[in-house]
């Protein structure tokens, strides 16, 4: 039995994001006078997707200062300078995610500006901040949440910076719902197998360079390990060649996530090495992906998302075979932690 892909439902669900995309965009560009630093804030996959948006902001603005924390070391490092010239984007996909809430309700006491990203607005994060963006409950949070966040973080490099990039990016961003939904369309028998290739190992290595790193933690550790509870772990490609290589050989499972940013050259030098020496490699390039809609200077943007959506049909995949549904945890929201 397959596992069945809809690609209709996955543009559905993205439908709200979309909408979103111009208030987010014309909000960046009205706080950009009286910003000086953005500092983003978040657990899991909304963590990684600020990710991959930092990356292109700290290449391409001169003037911002671009951070991210995960909530709780936010809290505990307590930065100074969370003043009143820094918009801090912070986001949840539930809106309750406990460190997530707290550090809400802790910036509270702060200077500084707050966007809160979430599904839902009538969630606890919502109430939290001074702007709210609810991209509405959807399988395809993680894409959803990136998209508005990127939007309103384009509409600041546009006003502070000029960046020629903001109209392809923003025209870029409402045709992506249906590249996304294309990549998985077309990546569905090659997930099936892929799933076969894999169902068996006790540990999968996922590996990437730049804003691709978002790919592979986000597939990597939140569905890999959080929903499928197999042991994997996400490596830098950038450190690769500094230890974690000594492990491979020609039994070792690895999932090569290529981009086509900056950083693509060293995933290339990865995939060499495991030519050679790791005949198990599975190689995902975002350049064998059309991405219909898409500006050919905001691919390398969009790459880390359209690759994850392929990779989900592995997950899909792999969920039936170890009769693991993809919903069910064993810990999280069950005991208290």
């Amino acid at each position: 039995m397959a596992a069945a892909l809809d690609r209709q439902a996955m543009i559905d669900g993205l439908a709200t994001a979309v909408s979103l995309l111009d208030e987010a965009h014309a909000l960046g560009r009205r706080l950009a006078p009286e910003i000086d630093r953005i500092v983003m804030v978040a657990a899991g996959s909304a963590n990684r997707a600020m990710l991959g948006i930092q990356y292109w902001a700290e290449r391409e603005s001169p003037s911002l200062d671009v951070r991210r924390w995960f909530p709780a070391e936010l809290m505990t490092q307590d930065p100074a300078r969370l003043d009143a010239r820094t918009l801090v984007l912070i986001a949840s996909k539930s809106g309750t995610t406990k460190e997530t809430v707290a550090a809400g309700e802790w910036l509270r006491g702060k200077p500084c500006r707050t966007v809160a990203f979430t599904q839902r607005a009538d969630k606890p994060l919502a109430g939290l901040a001074q702007h709210v963006f609810a991209v509405g409950e959807t399988s395809e949070s993680f894409p959803a949440l990136f998209m508005v966040m990127q939007a309103l973080v384009a509409g600041v490099m546009a006003a502070k910076d000029g960046w020629a990039l903001a109209a392809p990016l923003m025209a870029s961003l409402k045709a992506l719902p249906g590249a996304l939904a294309d990549a998985a369309a077309s990546s569905d028998a090659r997930g099936k197998a892929d799933a076969a290739r894999i169902v068996d190992d006790k540990v999968i290595y996922h590996i990437a360079s730049g804003p691709g790193f978002t790919t592979a933690y986000v597939f990597g550790v939140c569905i890999v390990m959080e929903m499928l509870r197999l042991h994997s772990t996400a490596l830098e490609a950038a450190e690769f060649f500094h230890g974690p290589f000594e492990a491979v050989d020609e039994t070792t499972p690895l999932i090569l996530i290529v981009g086509e940013d900056p950083s693509r050259p060293l995933m290339e030098r990865v995939v060499r090495f495991c030519d050679r020496y790791a005949p198990r490699a599975m190689v995902y390039d975002s350049r064998d992906f059309g991405m219909p809609g898409i500006d050919p200077a905001i691919r390398p943007i969009v790459a880390p998302y359209v690759l994850q959506a392929a990779l989900k049909r592995i997950s899909a995949n792999l969920s039936l075979l170890l009769g693991k549904p993809l919903g069910e945890r064993r810990y999280m929201w069950k005991v208290d932690y």
